[in-house]
């Protein structure tokens, strides 16, 4: 719409009286300079150089976990010299990457030329699934060298995401199926705790999880809930990995195994709870309008539909939802972020009337919703 045709509301016109100000030279010099507005303006400015130099920051922290330098220093100090060594590289060209590292607080220097994890550092160290991620992001950057091109494409061409995950594929291949379902088991455990945290699985007596991968969502629950039953639905080449999963770890009296394709088949009943664990936002409205109203078929009266995943609208996170997931799955050529809003919207077209939010303690890593038939 243009502006011809938009009468401004008051916020939108404070809004455009705002960014005049913000946008000004003289107002810009006037703040820094004044010392009431002078620490907000420094503030500001320092999130803007941030927001710039952002990509460099993901850089450093990629070559600190690509050389293994994360583990290297967890738990010792070492030298310049003994870190250029390990990495291969020169002692100058290893002291940029330290200092780097420290004013990201990757690394941190004790001594002259004598090295250790920052704090950062130190959290990364434990997290598998976040140091999987970095790994994997060597694709996403090879997708983003040009984001405009990327956008013009329209999601209509193959990229590096989209090849990767192979559901996502323009050419239909399966082969590296297991590529990302190793991906998906790296990082459930921070996504599974999460959850096992907020919600009472062990009120449930057989759970169905669609899109369950190699299992590794369904051993984290049954490792909390050890008398549930378990299904697991996936693709026949995915579902490869669970079978061998379950074999060598019987972690239930009882569980299943279902190949199917949510978009073709229907789903298992008999299960009174049904999990999508960082399923939806992988896929476009209407897979996920279709595979709600499947999960609503499949459902028995009473039983309910829980959805983990990211969510836009979760708090202090909003750069993750629209910005991170956005263009991340622009690149992966299927799905977008929705706000939980959205979501409920979705859950009462599939016939849902009572739908809650589940409160978890880190929404920037996951948010849940229950949906009860």
């Amino acid at each position: 719409m243009s502006d011809s045709y938009y009468t401004p509301s008051l916020k939108a016109r404070w809004v455009l009286r705002r960014n005049a100000i913000l946008g000004s030279p003289g107002f810009q010099r006037w703040a820094s300079r004044t010392p009431i507005v002078r620490s907000i303006a420094r503030r500001k400015a320092a999130a803007q150089f941030d927001m710039i130099a952002g990509f460099v920051y993901a850089q450093v922290l990629a070559a600190f976990v690509e050389s293994d330098l994360i583990s290297y220093l967890n738990g010792h100090l070492r030298s310049t010299p003994e870190v250029a060594a390990f990495t291969g590289l020169a002692p100058d060209a290893a002291s940029r990457l330290l200092h780097a590292g420290e004013s990201l607080q990757i690394s941190e220097s004790l001594a002259d030329n004598w090295w250790t994890l920052g704090e950062a550092g130190a959290a990364l160290s434990c997290n598998d699934g976040a140091l999987a991620m970095i790994r994997h992001h060597r694709l996403l950057y090879r997708d983003l060298t040009d984001p405009l091109a990327l956008f013009a494409k329209d999601r209509r061409e193959e990229t590096a995401l989209s090849a990767y995950w192979t559901y996502a594929s323009k050419s239909g291949s399966q082969e590296k199926a297991a590529d990302y379902s190793e991906l998906m088991a790296a990082t459930q455990p921070m996504v599974s705790q999460q959850i096992i945290d907020a919600y009472d699985f062990k009120a449930h007596r057989r759970m169905l999880d669609v899109g369950g991968g190699s299992g590794a969502f369904a051993a984290a629950i049954l490792q909390a809930a050890p008398a549930l039953e378990v299904g697991i639905f996936d693709l026949p080449e995915v579902i490869e990995a669970a079978k061998q999963r379950f074999a060598n770890a019987p972690l239930s009296a009882s569980w299943q195994l279902h190949p199917g394709s949510f978009k073709a088949s229907p789903l298992p009943e008999g299960y009174d709870l049904i999990t999508l664990s960082r399923i939806l936002h992988d896929h476009d409205d209407d897979v996920v309008q279709t595979l709600l109203a499947k999960i609503y078929s499949a459902l028995p009266t009473g039983g309910r539909l829980l959805i983990v995943e990211p969510m836009a609208d979760s708090p202090h996170a909003k750069p993750m939802g629209h910005a991170y997931f956005g263009l991340y799955l622009w690149a992966m050529g299927s799905g977008r972020p929705r706000t939980a809003a959205e979501l409920q919207i979705m859950l009462k077209a599939a016939g849902f009337a009572n739908i809650k939010r589940v409160r978890t303690a880190l929404p920037i890593i996951t948010s849940a919703i229950v949906a009860i038939k």
